[in-house]
């Protein structure tokens, strides 16, 4: 899977070279997409090529990595004598997993290529899906044996990693955001997706056939793999230096910025997964059919969110998130107080919504915030750094998908009801608030006037 060996000799400048070189193998040398030359050829059409492919193999990772989120609380149903606290750490394994591998996934594009590493990491999805196929059937199958299996779906978590690290090789500075930002999307709105088809093909017939939920992906996730391998490159010059993981590591906007992250991505993964369990425990007499509206509203915002940081900046959007967030986390508990659905599902979706607009100005931030403080002067090693400060954040951030699940399950356990988690989490972005003003806002600091 390594570059051919004959590319290690000196290429020609890139002021001599306008065209890719192709190589054995699918491997493309020479690749310079700030080349205008280059990039309007063959460059272009060759970079969106590969992001159509990556988008769909992401989009696929996402879909196994929540596929428990809704088959979860369809367990009781099939024959599972399960308790709230066990449906909640299954619901919770897959995403902690998924976390720790994002970095490794990462780190695994240019040690094999993107299109091989899409391809491993595509096949990689059979073992959930297999492993989920089997479990199903088996009411009489032990918890440990059943949360194993849960956590395998962490593998798709991990894929989105490697696509982001993958995709950005790609682009140009001036197109990159672009390009990550719908690679992204793509991959979130999986979430959604799978919330909205498992319901509906697991009781199509007679009974509840719950190993149709893995059954839909098998040919999916090989036609996944192929068009990868047909379709997309590996990049000779593409580099994720470990060094930028330790360089990030070192500086405290990484940790500062992660912990915001938390408050953003990790509860939108954390409330998509949860959420499901959340209705049918809460409300079961109304069903998962409308499970997918989280997920889809929180996905079809991040762009959005994104586009509003560009405008007003980075923190501003990231505090209005949060403030919101606030509302509707308090909204629910009033909800659930007076028993009624209308606003707690209308209290979610704010969530949700939140959630989504500060995943997009939350990586808006990140450049800024690490140009800002290198000066003109430290451009390249700020690039470098905020590189870093991207993987380690969304590796940290993804850890909300396990927090939060964790933490509806100690709050019914200890109090009988999800209310005093949504209070500590309404504490929780009040925090975020204070943090992200204080660090990137405040009046006369140097983020603060730079608009980060």
């Amino acid at each position: 899977m390594n570059p051919p060996t004959s590319v290690v000799a000196p290429r020609t400048s890139t002021a001599e070279v306008t065209e890719p070189e192709l190589l054995p193998g699918r491997w493309i040398d020479n690749w310079d997409p700030e080349n205008n030359q280059q990039w309007s050829g063959s460059g272009r059409g060759i970079a969106r090529r590969n992001l159509t492919v990556s988008v769909f193999a992401e989009f696929l990772g996402f879909c196994v990595w929540a596929l428990w989120s809704i088959v979860v609380p369809q367990l009781p149903a099939a024959g599972f004598a399960l308790t709230v606290d066990q449906m909640f750490w299954l619901v919770a394994a897959p995403a902690l997993i998924g976390a720790t591998l994002r970095i490794p996934y990462t780190l695994a594009v240019p040690v094999f290529g993107g299109r091989n590493w899409t391809v491993v990491s595509a096949l990689l999805l059979l073992i959930p899906i297999a492993g989920m196929y089997w479990v199903v059937q088996r009411p009489d199958t032990s918890f440990t044996t059943l949360l194993l299996i849960a956590a395998l779906a962490g593998f798709g978590g991990g894929n989105f990693a490697s696509s982001m690290a993958n995709i950005s090789f790609f682009f140009p500075a001036r197109e990159k955001g672009w390009a990550l930002g719908l690679n992204a999307a793509g991959g979130n709105i999986g979430t959604a997706v799978i919330q909205f088809v498992v319901p509906i093909v697991v009781i199509t017939g007679t009974g509840l056939h719950l190993e149709r939920a893995a059954l839909i992906f098998l040919p999916v996730i090989v036609l996944a793999a192929a068009a990868s391998w047909l379709f997309m490159d590996n990049l000779v010059g593409a580099s994720n230096d470990p060094g930028r993981f330790a360089a990030a590591a070192r500086d405290r906007h990484t940790w500062l910025i992660s912990l915001i992250y938390i408050g953003t991505f990790g509860s939108f993964i954390g409330f998509a997964v949860a959420f499901p369990t959340l209705l049918k425990s809460q409300f079961p007499e109304v069903g998962l059919s409308i499970a997918f509206t989280g997920a889809l509203v929180g996905s079809l915002a991040r762009p959005l969110g994104g586009m509003l940081a560009d405008r007003i900046g980075g923190a501003r959007v990231t505090i209005l998130a949060f403030a919101v967030m606030m509302i509707g986390a308090v909204a629910a508990v009033f909800a659930l107080a007076a028993s009624s659905f209308p606003l707690f599902i209308g209290s979610f979706l704010v969530l949700f919504c939140a959630t989504g607009a500060g995943n997009g100005s939350v990586y808006r931030m990140i450049p800024a915030v690490f140009r800002l403080k290198s000066g003109p002067d430290g451009r390249v090693a700020a690039d470098k750094t905020a590189a870093g400060c991207i993987g380690i954040a969304g590796a940290v951030g993804a850890l909300g998908g396990f927090l939060v699940p964790r933490g509806f399950a100690w709050s019914t356990s200890a109090t009988g009801g999800i209310e005093a988690a949504l209070w500590t989490t309404t504490a929780f972005y009040a925090l975020l608030i204070v943090v992200t003003y204080v660090a990137y806002q405040r009046g006369g600091s140097r983020f603060g006037s730079g608009q980060v």
